[in-house]
């Protein structure tokens, strides 16, 4: 091999490339079809990719082997073509490497949680993972990548499985959640002096999360190792359509925050999921010449017919307000941990200042937050303040999602907003379960049933439910064709309210109300104050179904500290005088520990000011 590792490093920064499903998807490859089996099924479309990624400027290609492990390979009937598998998918990156690239082996975890937590032993995951080294050397590969692993008791296991078996370079890689706060507590430090020992010869972190916190993620590692460091962040965060995964984030963008990370300390770049040849070549332009950032180390069914009549029962304050006045609603950010104090302050708050109703999250982006129900009942008891309660498909089996909305209605909750939710993979746990028995439609047709006094076998509940049911509709979908028919088929399961995503545009918001008007259901307008230029980049950026205009953007970056906050409450208040004609409420979401936020954008509707204790 005319390259190596160490030359590569000492060259400058090492490219890698991005992620290898997105590209499968896109070339017909059925989401159910593993997708390391397409190393034997379908090897010229795996080696073309390959191709493009060395075409594209990466010094460092992956096998196509991340879930090639006895225990992923087997939930598909290919325990015992480990070998096969991971053999051929090392020949496929070497043939198309052609000696211009290294070609590194693809490891990741075994799919399943270690004991005590889960029921795999330590010994059963470092033999799947030893099989799986084996097989990729005697492909041919020139050094490990291990990444997305959570873990770092699994992750060392891998790293010994390849330390057993031989001397080449391993690249290490833990995944971090999607988490500011987490970020800002220092976790990537702690992590990094963990791993110093370990005799890596780079560590760092992959998926789960896009450009802006992987820098962060980046910052934090740099000042606690002199390890060199990899950063291979996703393309911003997942959406699905129409059951593909989409990523929203331009190659633009994505390079522009590849550099920053070269320049915060990153030696090795590359990308992961959502990644694409066109974000890798911008990548490598971005990063060609720059000098990475010294550092400074301080370490230390439907219902049926036939269901017995039931007893009515009363519907929510919210439900009578629909219609009647301007309804106002704003979420609140729950905490981790079980301090409920700063949500019943901010509601308390916010009820004072005349808000109609409080909103809770139900694991937003898969994050572990205490059960909204219970978030819900504290409110609504201690605070004397209505919550609309999201309730999401991801956790729940069809037993569990109707048990928890008896469950709900027992405590006295009445308004639901129903949602599919975001993917466990992209969260705290990424390796835990998404069920998705039903998605959002699916709820709405179990809360119809309920407020027929059925469940959803057609079995009578002895009493009809109150539900007040809400859904999302995002005007911004990338395709607007299916959201309108999402939107349709929701309505008529039985939907008595809409919910927007936060926009920005009058012309997004009668697209909307159009919308709305059509399925003849009253339409809450999602209302998102920015606090500054990287706020509102993020969230253009990479979270799908939100743009922010560009005017806006261009503005916030001449702005900072509360100037920039100043200017994002003006610009929502600005909105949403003008969107009270063609709505029946607002949606507000202030920034996470900003719910103050939300009272002074209120004040746009009632021209009166919140005193926040």
């Amino acid at each position: 091999m005319a390259i190596d590792l160490d030359q590569l490093l000492a060259a400058g920064v090492v490219v890698l490339d991005g992620a290898m499903g997105t590209l499968l998807q896109q070339h017909g490859i059925p989401h159910g079809h593993p997708y390391d089996f397409a190393n034997l099924t379908h090897p010229a479309i795996v080696q073309g990719i390959h191709a493009e990624y060395v075409a594209a400027g990466a010094h460092i290609i992956e096998t196509n082997t991340y879930g090639a492990n006895r225990f992923k390979l087997s939930a598909h009937g290919l325990g015992e073509r480990v070998a096969e598998i991971n053999a051929a998918g090392a020949r496929l990156a070497r043939q198309a490497a052609e000696g211009r690239a290294l070609v590194a082996g693809s490891v990741g975890p075994i799919g399943r949680h270690l004991a005590p937590v889960g029921k795999v032993s330590p010994s059963e995951a470092a033999a799947a993972f030893a099989e799986q080294v084996q097989a990729l050397l005697e492909g041919g590969v020139d050094l490990f990548v291990l990444e997305t692993f959570t873990d770092l008791e699994e992750l060392r296991l891998a790293v010994d499985a390849v330390r057993a078996a031989c001397a080449l370079p391993i690249l290490a890689h833990k995944t971090f959640i999607e988490d500011g706060e987490t970020l800002a507590e220092g976790l990537p430090r702690r992590v990094v002096a963990q791993v110093a020992d370990w005799g890596l010869t780079a560590f760092g972190a992959n998926c789960t999360v896009g450009p802006q916190r992987m820098l962060t993620i980046v910052q934090g590692m740099a000042e606690a190792t002199t390890l060199p460091l990899s950063a291979l962040p996703t393309a911003g965060l997942p959406q699905i359509i129409d059951g593909h995964v989409r990523y929203d984030a331009t190659p633009e963008y994505f390079a522009h925050y590849g550099r920053q990370m070269v320049e915060a300390g990153a030696r090795l770049v590359g990308g992961c999921c959502g990644t694409t040849p066109a974000h890798i070549k911008a990548l490598a332009q971005a990063v060609r010449g720059v000098v990475p950032g010294s550092r400074r180390v301080t370490v230390t069914g439907p219902a049926t017919s036939e269901a017995a009549p039931a007893r009515e029962t009363q519907r929510s304050r919210l439900a009578d307000k629909l219609g009647r006045k301007y309804v106002v609603t704003v979420e609140l950010d729950v905490p981790r941990g079980l301090d409920m104090a700063p949500v019943l302050r901010a509601a308390e708050a916010l009820r004072d200042q005349g808000c109609d109703c409080i909103d809770i999250s139900d694991g937003a982006r898969a994050r572990l937050r205490m059960n909204p129900m219970v978030v819900a009942r504290q409110v609504q008891e201690l605070v004397g303040i209505e919550v609309m309660e999201h309730f999401a498909c991801r956790d729940r089996n069809l037993l569990a999602i109707q048990a928890d909305l008896l469950g709900a209605h027992a405590l006295g909750l009445r308004n639901i907003l129903a949602i599919t939710g975001d993917p466990a993979q992209i969260g705290d746990y990424p390796t835990a379960t998404s069920v998705f028995d039903v998605d959002s439609i699916g709820l709405v047709r179990i809360l119809r049933a309920f407020n027929e006094g059925v469940d959803l076998a057609g079995t009578p509940l002895g009493e009809k439910t109150a539900f007040l049911i809400a859904v999302a509709f995002n005007p911004l979908a990338p395709d607007l064709t299916l959201e309108v028919e999402r939107l349709r088929r929701k309505a008529d399961e039985g939907a008595h309210l809409i919910y927007t995503q936060p926009i920005y545009e009058l012309g997004v918001l009668e697209r909307a109300a159009r919308e709305a008007a059509r399925v003849n259901l009253p339409l809450l307008v999602g209302v998102l104050p920015l606090r500054s230029s990287r706020h509102a980049e993020f969230f253009h950026n990479e979270v799908p179904g939100i743009t922010i205009p560009e005017p806006i953007r261009r503005r916030l970056a001449t702005l900072e500290g509360d100037d920039a906050r100043r200017y994002g409450v003006e610009q929502a208040q600005a909105f949403l005088r003008e969107a009270r004609s063609l709505s029946a409420g607002v949606y507000i979401m202030p920034p996470a520990l900003s719910p103050h936020v939300a009272g002074e954008v209120m004040e746009a509707l009632e021209g009166c000011h919140l005193t926040w204790h």
